[in-house]
This record gives structure tokens, C-alpha cells and sequence, in this order.
């Protein structure tokens, strides 16, 4: 008999969560003014809001914190940092900052300027959100396959040329100063870019003059459906793929939150030093010294040890196998979900799951609030919400994809409570008709407004 699957490690610290009642649930989600992002975590049982900075360090990773240098210039922390980045991921030139967003904002305020195009496959809210705070337009060339999600397509990551090059022969390359591809393609479902697309894109952007930046939170996972899904990598190390993967690439943003395995960081990279020397002006100005850029001695130290382990075999098959744990049980039972499963998180589809629910009231944030109601699950929208208003109509956008996303942080829950998710969205699936109502907008921000919006049903609003 097969042995069956174990994860590669054991458990060394628990913290404990708390179980809540319905009406406790109720009563909170309806002072948190129907936003999930309002509560507070001691009210939550499984949060799977986001793998940004939710996972668990190893004990590797907790002997660096304790030999971080503090220095405020040239600490020794900052060049173990510098030397993973070189030997991992291929850059000379990087800057510390303490997230991906302020990685983008600093990047940004460099290349993005008003009226500016910036293609790429399905940009994330916050690298969208810089970009058209300045007044540039960002656009979706994703390959169609991607808004399928009953499609088996293995890289519905990847961007699609002809739509790019649309782009770039339509508009004068000094409008262009960049194309972002984000592995993984956390919009479109955690979905992975082939190793082809990546080699495809760049030469495309090589013949254009147009720099191919990297939005890398999740360059690991996406290094391991290269390895297990094109051929030609199937014998090769994740390291090798990677140190390819980035070959293609100018430069890059990076939230380490994600796949550096640590709870605060980020970082630029490149390799044009003028690009360094202009890019350290600004992070100079938003986020510090050059040596430590908003990260501490500490956190560059275990940061450059997440490089290390992520890249690794062992664990991102424990990564990847609990994802899909949970993805398959919901397959099973029928709940649609973004096919085949990505790498940090399962979209459940929620046109399909409350397709009766009018678009208006907001189907994705519907679900996410009933999963919340049912078992104390935190999942987050990516739909309207997210997708936010036209900046010059100011009409909502509705976007292709109306998804509930379950964001599995790293190393931290066990399938016992994979199972708590599955069953919760089953029983929600079974009473679906009976949600035949959603929610709308009392107050919201003018720009990534899903963070702070406040919602009330629409129910209400409908009998007022």
C-alpha cells in the first residue's frame, strides 16, 4: 500500500483561536459595516483573508532575527539580503522596502507618468491603484482561457502576445515604460505564467524597447507548476527555474510577505544600475535609508533565509498539496471554483455559486460575508469591489471574474481546518437560493476602495 501524503515538518508553537457563535458573528460583521477587513482577528476562527504575511517562520528563520544588525547604514543583515538576491534570484541592485505596495510606489514614481500604458496579465489592486494614482491606465492582456474557470488551460497566467503586441504597436514606446507580469497571476486565480510566455514576452518587449518588470510575490509557486507542468523542466531544481524565469525579466517588485515566508518586507531589484540610482532617490524619501529601506536588521536577515527554503522542493510540494486539498474537496461536492487550482488560494466563482444575486450588490462579497456567518472563515472578494470605479466615468467596473478568495496562509492551519472550510461552503451552497439579496455602498474611498468600504443589505435599502 501507497504510504499517503505528510507534510515535511512538525509543530513546534501553537497559538490558540477561538470558536464564536452565529450571533456573535451577526453582531460584529454587522459593526464592521459588512467589511471583513473591519474585524478584528480574535473574532475570526479560520482566516484565510490573505497569505500575505500570515505564515510561520521555521526555526531557521527565528535564529536569523536573532543575529539581525541594527546598524542603521551597511548592516551585515542587508548584505546577506543582497547576497541571496544575487545567487537566488539573479539581481545586482536592490532596495529594501517594508512591503510590495511601497516597492511599487517607489518603482512607479520612477517609470509611471500621466497618460502612461502599462500591459500586463491582470495587474493586483494595489499595483493597479498606483498606477492610475498617476494618472496612467493599466490593461488586461491576459490570455482568454483565464475567465474560464471551468478551463484546464495549465498557464492561465500567461499574457497573451497578440493582445500586447495591440499594445505596444499602438502606442509610441516613451507612453510605455513598462509591462508587468505578476507570477503568479494572483487575479485571475493564483494561476501560474509558462516558462514560454515569460521567454516569449520578453523577446516581444526586447523588439519594442520596453522593460519587462516582474510582480514576483509568488515566484516560487509559480517556478513549481514550470516543474510540473512543461515538459522541459520536469527534471530541473526549482532554484534553476528561477534563476531562468528571472533571466527574462529587467526587474522586479517583490512583497516578501508572500513567498520570502516572512511577516514584513519587500524589496526592488534590477539589473540597470541607473535605474538603482534613480529609484534610491525615492527610497530615500518614503521608506529610508538605502541599507534598510523599512525593513529591520532582523527581518532582512530571515528574509534572506525565506529566499533560501522557498525554493526548495519540500516545501512547496506541502504548499501546493494543501491548496489543492482543499480545492478538490469543493470540486467534489460541486461548488465552482477557478480550474485547475493555483498556488496560494482557491477562487470560488461566485457568479455561478449566487448567480441570482443582481451584479450591483456586490456577488463575491456576498459570498464571503455568508462564509463568515456560517463558520467564522475570513476569505476576501476579488470582484466589483476590488475591481473599483472607471477613474474618469466613475461607474463601477465589472470585472470578467466574480471571485471569493480563500488564501491559505503558509505552514499555519492543518487540513482539520481545510475541512471546516469545505463544509461551511457546502452547507452555504445547499441553501443558495435562498441569499437573494446582496449589499450596497453607504461610504467609500475614492481609490482601492474594498480596504475601508462600508456596506448595508440591500435588502433593507429595497424596503426603506
Amino acid at each position: 500500500m501507497e504510504l499517503p501524503f505528510a507534510e515535511s515538518y512538525k509543530i513546534k508553537m501553537v497559538e490558540p483561536i477561538w470558536k464564536s457563535t452565529r450571533e456573535q458573528r451577526e453582531e460584529w460583521i454587522k459593526k464592521a459595516n459588512y467589511n471583513l477587513f473591519n474585524l478584528r482577528s480574535e473574532q475570526v476562527f479560520i482566516d484565510l483573508l490573505t497569505d500575505s504575511g500570515t505564515g510561520s517562520m521555521s526555526q531557521n528563520q527565528w535564529a536569523a532575527i536573532m543575529t539581525g544588525d541594527e546598524s542603521y547604514a551597511g548592516s551585515s543583515s542587508y548584505y546577506h539580503l543582497k547576497d541571496a538576491i544575487k545567487n537566488i534570484l539573479g539581481f545586482d541592485y536592490f532596495l529594501p522596502t517594508h512591503q510590495g505596495r511601497a516597492a511599487e510606489n517607489v518603482l512607479f514614481s520612477v517609470l509611471v507618468k500621466e497618460d502612461d500604458v502599462v500591459p500586463g496579465n491582470s495587474h493586483f489592486d494595489t499595483t493597479k491603484g498606483h498606477i492610475e494614482y498617476r494618472k496612467a491606465s493599466a490593461v488586461d492582456c491576459t490570455i482568454d482561457e483565464a475567465f474560464d474557470t471551468e478551463s484546464l488551460h495549465p498557464f492561465k497566467g500567461n499574457i497573451d502576445l497578440e493582445k500586447l503586441e495591440a499594445v505596444y504597436s499602438t502606442h509610441p514606446a516613451g507612453q510605455i515604460p513598462m509591462v508587468i507580469v505578476t507570477v503568479t497571476c494572483n487575479t485571475s486565480g493564483g494561476q501560474p505564467v509558462s516558462m514560454q510566455n515569460l521567454r516569449d514576452v520578453h523577446a516581444l518587449s526586447q523588439k519594442y524597447g520596453i522593460k519587462v518588470v516582474f510582480d514576483s510575490a509568488r515566484f516560487a509557486e509559480n517556478a513549481w507548476f514550470i516543474q510540473q507542468r512543461e515538459d522541459e523542466y520536469r527534471n530541473s531544481t526549482i532554484k534553476e527555474i528561477v534563476a531562468e524565469m528571472f533571466s527574462y525579466a529587467d526587474a522586479m517588485t517583490m512583497s516578501s510577505k508572500k513567498d520570502g515566508m516572512v511577516n514584513i518586507g519587500g524589496f526592488i531589484a534590477m539589473k540597470d544600475e541607473e535605474l538603482l540610482k534613480q529609484a534610491s532617490v525615492f527610497n530615500i524619501m518614503f521608506e529610508g535609508f538605502n541599507t534598510y529601506g523599512g525593513m529591520a536588521g532582523r527581518d532582512m536577515n530571515a528574509l534572506a533565509v525565506g529566499l533560501d527554503e522557498v525554493t526548495t522542493g519540500y516545501y512547496l510540494e506541502n504548499r501546493i498539496q494543501q491548496v489543492a486539498y482543499l480545492g478538490n474537496k469543493l470540486i467534489e461536492w460541486g461548488i465552482p471554483v477557478q480550474k485547475p487550482i493555483g498556488g496560494h488560494a482557491v477562487f470560488v466563482d461566485a457568479k455561478k455559486f449566487l448567480g441570482h444575486v443582481p451584479k450591483e450588490e456586490y456577488i463575491a462579497q456576498t459570498l464571503a460575508i455568508e462564509l463568515y456567518l456560517e463558520a467564522g472563515v475570513r476569505g476576501v472578494e476579488v470582484g466589483t469591489l476590488l475591481a473599483d470605479r472607471d477613474p474618469k466615468t466613475r461607474e463601477n467596473r465589472y470585472p470578467k471574474l466574480e471571485m471569493l478568495r480563500l488564501a491559505i496562509p503558509r505552514r499555519t492551519y492543518t487540513n482539520n481546518h481545510m475541512d471546516v472550510v469545505a463544509v461551511a461552503l457546502k452547507n452555504i451552497f445547499d441553501r443558495r437560493e435562498e441569499i437573494d439579496h446582496g449589499y450596497r455602498i453607504k461610504k467609500e474611498a475614492p481609490i482601492m476602495r474594498h480596504f475601508s468600504v462600508e456596506l448595508e443589505h440591500a435588502e433593507k435599502v429595497h424596503k426603506k
